[in-house]
């Protein structure tokens, strides 16, 4: 089954389920869906950075600072942290990902519900090839200066997600 096929739940404005569709479905008619967000860290507290691959439906070889996707059909945002953070980083027996906050993304490439998470990966990673181009783990500071330089094209939903964990942390831009 390609990722277009994969079926997912079609949510409201206030996440509500409302019905399924195929995932290419989702995207070319642009309904709201469900998407958990990552941030990996290490053991040093850097985060974990990847470039998205060029066969990305979405974002096709743009950086983030999050690793994660879709929520499936009936899955939960928890079962799908968890899903999404081994199956990115190539780990398994990840501690569940803390949950930290949920809002509805809308901008470039469509409107989801977004769900961010962190997780503390101590193993070591070996992404999936289908998935991560490049990665590397980048101190906050590296992280604040990639995010700040515009050098790299950064996807858009990552960003708003990273832009609103540094305020729930505290943090300003």
């Amino acid at each position: 089954m390609s990722a277009a096929d994969e079926v997912l739940d079609v949510v409201d404005r206030d996440d509500r389920v409302v019905g399924q569709a195929p995932r290419g479905e989702v995207y070319a008619r642009g309904l709201i869906h469900r998407c958990v967000f990552v941030q990996a860290t290490d053991a040093r507290g850097r985060v974990f950075v990847h470039r998205r691959t060029a066969s990305k439906l979405v974002f096709p070889s743009h950086y983030d600072m999050f690793v994660g996707g879709v929520v499936g059909a009936g899955e939960s945002y928890a079962r799908a942290a968890l899903r999404e953070a081994e199956e990115e980083l190539g780990v398994s027996g990840l501690p569940q990902p803390v949950p930290l906050f949920k809002f509805l993304y809308e901008g470039p490439g469509g409107a989801w519900w977004s769900y961010v998470h962190e997780v503390r990966c101590e193993p070591a990673v070996a992404p999936q090839a289908s998935e991560v181009a490049w990665h590397a783990y980048l101190s906050r500071e590296e992280l604040d200066r990639r995010v700040g330089d515009g050098q790299w094209p950064w996807v858009p939903d990552g960003l708003e997600a990273y832009r609103r964990l540094r305020e729930f942390r505290g943090l300003h831009q």
